[in-house]
Parts: structure tokens; sequence; C-alpha cells
């Protein structure tokens, strides 16, 4: 599967300037650390940690119990899911008049995130991918593909 390389391993981050909030979603504890080094270059003056008082991730409690230098979100999508997470997205950009948001996933996850993200968010979105471990790769492009499948299939937001 030769199409897998570029659509889940090499898939290039957008270029991010400023916006509106950085959105790390849920997921790998290698997410977190993309999001906070976009936060201290004053990429944006809001982070969202999703699902960030997940007991099982220290790191993201931290971040959403300890003041920051920025204002922190930790919401629980409803479903848990990306999907869910996209509606997240939408309605707190709705909220607090969100014109732009970058968001952090894993890279292999970069693709599918902005085709579900782009159908309920309006507004520009800029995808930054994160690290996974190369073992992992194998497993995790192999369920990508189902998902993005799924994806396709399924057109609501």
């Amino acid at each position: 599967m030769a199409v897998s390389v570029p659509l889940f391993i090499t898939y290039a981050d957008d270029s991010v300037s400023s916006a509106d909030a950085v959105i790390v979603l849920s997921g790998s504890k290698k997410r977190l650390p993309v999001a906070l080094a976009l936060m201290r270059r004053d990429v944006a003056p809001t982070l969202v940690v999703s699902y960030g008082l997940e007991p099982n991730h220290p790191r993201s409690r931290r971040v959403c119990t300890t003041l920051q230098a920025f204002a922190v979100l930790c919401p629980k999508p409803d479903p848990f899911s990306t999907r869910g997470e996209a509606r997240m997205i939408a309605r707190l950009a709705a909220e607090r008049g969100w014109r732009s948001v970058v968001v952090v996933t894993s890279r292999f996850h970069l693709v599918r995130a902005r085709l579900l993200i782009e159908r309920c968010y309006d507004g520009r979105v800029a995808m930054v991918g994160a690290p996974a471990a190369a073992w992992r790769l194998p497993v995790v492009v192999t369920l990508e593909w189902g998902k993005l499948a799924r994806a396709g299939i399924i057109r609501s937001c």
C-alpha cells in the first residue's frame, strides 16, 4: 500500500502563524508537547486539551489543573471519538467566536481528523502532526484505513 506513506506517515504539517486556539486531540501522550511548543510560540491565547482530565495522562491533568500563562480548556468530547472532538471544536468555536484553530494530533491521524473537523467547523483549520513510534505504524495505519473508509461513508458532522 504505497499510498499509505504520503497519507499517514509523511503527510506535511500546515504552516502555522496564529490562531484563536490550539487544540490537542486525545490519544497519544506525544501530542501535548507539540501543542505546548506552539503555545510557547504564542500561536494562540487558548489551549484546548481534549479529555485533558483523563486519569492515565498525568501531564495533561497537570496542564488542566494548574495556572498557565494562557487559557486552558479541558472538555470531554461526546461521543468520545474523533467525530465527537470535531463537534466539540465546532461548539467551542461558535461559543467563543473562534475563526481559526490549530489542531495537533498524531501524524497518521491528520488526514481523517481534518476531514471530520472540516465537516463540522467552518473556520480555518491548520493541522500539526505529532510523532508516532515507528514500531506502531503498521498497526495504526491499518486501523486508520478502516476508520478513514468509515468517515467516507458516514458523511455527517
